[in-house]
């Protein structure tokens, strides 16, 4: 019988496992982050397929022809309501407006419905009728609701875009454009007086191009028509409104009809605020297209309209004493 032979080999240590460097940890953590909130390939062909939709749907039956009259007549009683009665809206600095195309400028608030840019555009076609016409401008999303989008068409509201712009302007129309879009508009509450362009300067380059003076448009009494507690950005990024509506707010509203909710579409009815305009002096710009180019000239004219809406907004804000009633 044999005998089992003693090991005498000493036993291999086992080696501790390797702690992970910072500079190791700073690599890798980034990367896991960044894969796991960046949207997938199919959802970018959805989101770009849903924002090519609206596009399309936006930019149907759009047209440099103005308002339709007969339609215009037709609602002239609900106009002059809306003007006189509910937002006692007052407009001043009609003598200041040049003959011929002009781009207006301005901001507008109360979320989605914005009174205070209706009350402009009403203002203007009661004064002018046919003679001179105001094409409105709009998000494409408003363009391609049912129900508003085609309103919007009747009373001369165009998509708002280079291409629609430049041919109104081409066309002998004017337009008023609201640079701050859909951040202007669904501004808090506590911005109610700010001027919120959001460093777009596409309008001067467009002044530029088109030839036309830049009107600057000062406006108060559109906040009051819905408070909004809050912009909702991150409401906005949950429901995915950058990818698919190109907007970066789902504001948190106080109004009626229910008190206190996530307007993430147009539902509240507008308080009955008093709503004050003002055309300020016109800004003549330099019409060689090579100053579209020109960023230190852009910037300029960019700043200077700015300043002067702002201004314009600190001057009627403070003749207010009172929210709602002026």
């Amino acid at each position: 019988m044999s005998k089992t032979r003693p090991n005498t080999r000493a036993p291999t240590p086992r080696r501790k496992p390797r702690k992970a460097t910072a500079s190791a940890k700073l690599a890798i953590t980034p990367q896991v982050r960044i894969a796991s909130a960046a949207p997938s390939a199919t959802e970018d062909v959805k989101a770009k397929a849903v924002r090519g939709a609206i596009g399309d749907l936006a930019r149907a039956g759009w047209s440099v022809n103005g308002a339709d009259r007969a339609y215009m007549a037709k609602i002239k009683p609900a106009i002059d309501f809306f003007l006189d009665r509910y937002f006692r809206v007052d407009n001043h600095g009609w003598e200041r407006i040049p003959d011929g195309p002009c781009l207006f400028i301005g901001i507008h608030s109360g979320t989605w419905l914005t009174m205070d840019a209706w009350s402009l555009v009403f203002s203007w076609w009661r004064r002018f009728g046919g003679k001179r016409v105001l094409h409105g401008t709009a998000h494409d999303v408003l363009m391609a609701m049912p129900g508003i989008g085609p309103f919007f068409r009747k009373v001369g509201v165009i998509p708002a875009s280079r291409e629609t712009v430049t041919a109104a302007l081409a066309a002998g129309n004017s337009v008023v454009v609201w640079p701050g879009g859909e951040v202007d508009a669904m501004r808090s509450w506590r911005k109610r007086h700010e001027v919120h362009f959001g460093g777009r300067r596409g309008f001067v380059k467009q002044a530029i191009l088109s030839g036309v003076p830049i009107v600057p448009v000062a406006t108060v009494g559109g906040t009051e028509t819905v408070f909004v507690l809050s912009e909702g950005r991150w409401l906005a990024k949950l429901l995915g409104f950058k990818r698919f509506l190109r907007a970066d707010t789902a504001p948190i509203v106080a109004g009626l009809p229910f008190g206190i909710w996530p307007e993430v579409l147009p539902t509240h009815i507008p308080l009955p605020s008093k709503i004050t305009n003002e055309f300020l002096e016109p800004i003549h710009v330099d019409p060689n297209p090579a100053r579209a180019k020109d960023d230190a000239y852009v910037n300029e004219i960019f700043e200077l309209v700015q300043q002067r809406i702002s201004e314009g907004v600190a001057r009627l804000a403070a003749q207010r004493r009172l929210p709602l009633l002026g």
